[in-house]
C-alpha cells in the first residue's frame, strides 16, 4: 500500500541541474501523469496521455525531453534538432517555451530551443534554425512553412515528436498540417501523443503517429473535486447579467484574479466598455489582437498587474466565412484561450455567456482550481441557454442520479439590486454599435504600433514594457465620475456591511504589522457573521496565501 505514496523527481534518476530548476520552480512532487509518464518516457516508449487541463501534461514531457537530450551530450556532440513540439496555438506555444526556458536555467548551454510561433518573416527566423537548435516548438502551419522552405531539416535527426493539446489541434482545423509534417520525418522516433479527450481525429493520427504506444487514461475527474471547485449559477435575463457582473465586482463581492468569457469579440469590448464607466478596469483577450499582445497581457495578468480579463471563447477555425470580407479584421487562426493556456492563481471564473458545448464548459472551469490552489466558477445562464446547461449537469450524472459535480444555485434577490439595474440601463444605453467598433479598431491599430516600431525600443528597456498596460480605458464611451462610486441609497440592506469594508480597503492603509493585522482580524471577523443572500462569493476567491491562512485557522 505504501509503494505508491512518497514518489518524487530524484526517483526518476534526473540530472541534477533538472532536479535544481524543478525545486526553483517549488514543484514538490509529481503530478499522477508525471508520475506515470515520465519514467516510460525515459525508457523511450511511445505515450498517448489523456489527461484534463492543468493536470501537468507539459511537465510531463517536457522533464524526460530534457534529461535525455543531457545524456546525448555526454557522448554526442554534434549540434542537432532532435525534438519538435507541436500545439495549436500561438500562446501555448509561448508558454512551452517559458517551461523549457525554466526547466534549463541551470543548463542552458547544453539545452537550446527556439519557438517558430511568432508571426515574423520566416527569413528572419531562417538564420537560427540553421543553427540547429536542439528543441524547436511551433504550431503546425509555422513548422510546415519553415520545412518547406528547408530552414528546418529534421528527417534524419529526429527522435522525439510532441503532439500537445491533440484534440484542440485537430478542431483548430491544423489536420492537414500534420500529416504533411510527418512526410519530412524520419520513420521511426519517439512519440508523445497528449490530448484531453480521445476523439476520432486523435485516434486517427496515432496510427500515423505512434508505434506501439502505452496509453494513459488516468482515472481522475474531469473537473477537481467540490471542495476545491464551487460552481454556480444564476438563471438571469440578458440584462440581468449587466447588472450582476456590475454589482459583484462594484460591492467587491469578487475577490482575487478572475477570467470572464464572452462568446464573441464584440461581446469582449461591449462589457469592458460597460465595465469603464463604473471606474472597474479589465483588458480583452480575442482574435484580432496580435499573437504578442495577447501572450504579453497573459503575462502580465499572471504577475499580478491586473485582475480581470474578458476573453472571447469563439472557434475561429470553424467560423463560416460568408458575406463580404473587405471590411472584416482578419482573425487569428491560431487562437485559443479557454484551451491550454496557463493563466496562474485565477480565483474565479464568470461564464458571461454560457459555453456552446460540455467540452468548452469543462475547459473554461479548468482555468481555475489548478494543482493545489482553490477556485469558484459562476454561470449566467439566460432563458434562451437553459439548454445548453442541462447538457452539462446531465452529462456529470451518472447512471444511477447521482451527480459527479456540485452545480449550486447562486441565491440572490435580484429586486434588491433596482438601484444597480437603473445605472446598468444608463451606462448599457451609452454602449452603442458605433462604440464598440470604434474600441475594436483603436485597441488594434493601438497594439499594431507598440509591436512593430516600438519593439526594438521595448528590446533595449524590458522594463518600460511593463509599464504597457492592456487593461487601459478606451475612451469611446463619455465616462461620468460619478458612476465610479456607489451611493449608500443603492445598497441593499442586507450588503451595507460589504460596502463599509469596501470603503476601508480604500482608505491610505498604515503599513505597520499592527494595522496589516487589525485588517486581517477584521475579514476574519466578518467572514464569521455574514449572513447575506449574496455571501456565496464573499472571499471565495482568496490568494493563495489567504487559504493556507484560512487552513491553518481550521
Amino acid at each position: 500500500m505504501d509503494e505508491e505514496i512518497n514518489v518524487s523527481f530524484r526517483d526518476f534518476g534526473l540530472d541534477d541541474r533538472l532536479l535544481e530548476a524543478i525545486v526553483c520552480l517549488n514543484w514538490k512532487e509529481p503530478t499522477l501523469i508525471q508520475e506515470k509518464a515520465i519514467p516510460l518516457a525515459l525508457e523511450g516508449k511511445d505515450i498517448l496521455a489523456r489527461a484534463r487541463t492543468g493536470s501537468g501534461k507539459t511537465g510531463a514531457f517536457l522533464i524526460p525531453i530534457i534529461q535525455q537530450i543531457l545524456q546525448q551530450k555526454k557522448t554526442n556532440f554534434i549540434q542537432e534538432t532532435t525534438v519538435l513540439i507541436l500545439a495549436p496555438s500561438k500562446e501555448l506555444c509561448k508558454q512551452i517555451y517559458r517551461n523549457t526556458t525554466d526547466l534549463t536555467r541551470f543548463c542552458s548551454r547544453d539545452v537550446t530551443f527556439f519557438d517558430v510561433s511568432p508571426q515574423v518573416d520566416l527569413i528572419s527566423q531562417r538564420p537560427l534554425l540553421l543553427e540547429k537548435p536542439d528543441i524547436v516548438i511551433g504550431t503546425p502551419l509555422r513548422v510546415l512553412a519553415h520545412l518547406q522552405e528547408n530552414n528546418l531539416c529534421i528527417h534524419e535527426s529526429l527522435r522525439t515528436l510532441v503532439v500537445d493539446e491533440a484534440d484542440l489541434l485537430f478542431s483548430y482545423g491544423c489536420g492537414n498540417d500534420v500529416n504533411k509534417i510527418l512526410a519530412y520525418l524520419p520513420s521511426i522516433y519517439q512519440a508523445f501523443l497528449m490530448s484531453a479527450t480521445l476523439s476520432d481525429e486523435v485516434k486517427n493520427v496515432k496510427k500515423l503517429v505512434l508505434h506501439n504506444p502505452v496509453i494513459l487514461k488516468l482515472k481522475e475527474p474531469e473537473l477537481p473535486e467540490s471542495d476545491k471547485l464551487t460552481q454556480y449559477h444564476i438563471k438571469c435575463e440578458e440584462e440581468d447579467k449587466f447588472v450582476l457582473i456590475y454589482a459583484l465586482l462594484k460591492l467587491r463581492l469578487i475577490q482575487g484574479k478572475s477570467l470572464i468569457f464572452v462568446s464573441s469579440v464584440d461581446r469582449c469590448y461591449r462589457l469592458k466598455l460597460f465595465l469603464e464607466q463604473f471606474g472597474i478596469k479589465s483588458c480583452v483577450l480575442n482574435s484580432e489582437l496580435p499573437a504578442a499582445c495577447r501572450c504579453h497581457a497573459v503575462s502580465q495578468f499572471n504577475m499580478g498587474i491586473y485582475d480581470i480579463i474578458i476573453a472571447s471563447d469563439e472557434r475561429v477555425a470553424d467560423a463560416p466565412n460568408s458575406g463580404p470580407v473587405r471590411k472584416k479584421i482578419k482573425k487569428d487562426k491560431e487562437y485559443g484561450i479557454s484551451r491550454g493556456i496557463d493563466f496562474q492563481f485565477v480565483s474565479n471564473v464568470f461564464n458571461f455567456d454560457f459555453p456552446p458545448t460540455v467540452e468548452a464548459y469543462v475547459h473554461r472551469v479548468g482555468r481555475t482550481a489548478r494543482g493545489n490552489d482553490e477556485g469558484t466558477a459562476l454561470s449566467f445562464v439566460s432563458l434562451k441557454e437553459t439548454e445548453l446547461l442541462k447538457k452539462v449537469e446531465d452529462y456529470f450524472t451518472d447512471e444511477s442520479g447521482q451527480m459527479k459535480a456540485q452545480f449550486k444555485p447562486y441565491l440572490f434577490k435580484m429586486e434588491e439590486l433596482e438601484g444597480f439595474k437603473y445605472r446598468a440601463r444608463d451606462a448599457f444605453r451609452a454602449v452603442t454599435r458605433i462604440a464598440v467598433r470604434e474600441a475594436r479598431l483603436k485597441e488594434i491599430k493601438s497594439e499594431l504600433l507598440n509591436s512593430r516600431n516600438l519593439k526594438p525600443y521595448f528590446e533595449d528597456n524590458p522594463r518600460d514594457l511593463q509599464i504597457l498596460r492592456h487593461d487601459k480605458s478606451l475612451h469611446t464611451v463619455k465616462l461620468h465620475s460619478h458612476l465610479h462610486d456607489v451611493p449608500e441609497y443603492i445598497v441593499p440592506p442586507t450588503l451595507k456591511n460589504v460596502v463599509r469594508n469596501s470603503e476601508q480597503k480604500k482608505k491610505p492603509r498604515n503599513k505597520s504589522k499592527t494595522g496589516k493585522a487589525k485588517e486581517g482580524q477584521a475579514k476574519k471577523n466578518y467572514r464569521r457573521k455574514q449572513k447575506d443572500p449574496l455571501k456565496s462569493f464573499q472571499f471565495a476567491g482568496l490568494t493563495e496565501l489567504e487559504s493556507r491562512k484560512n487552513k491553518k485557522k481550521v
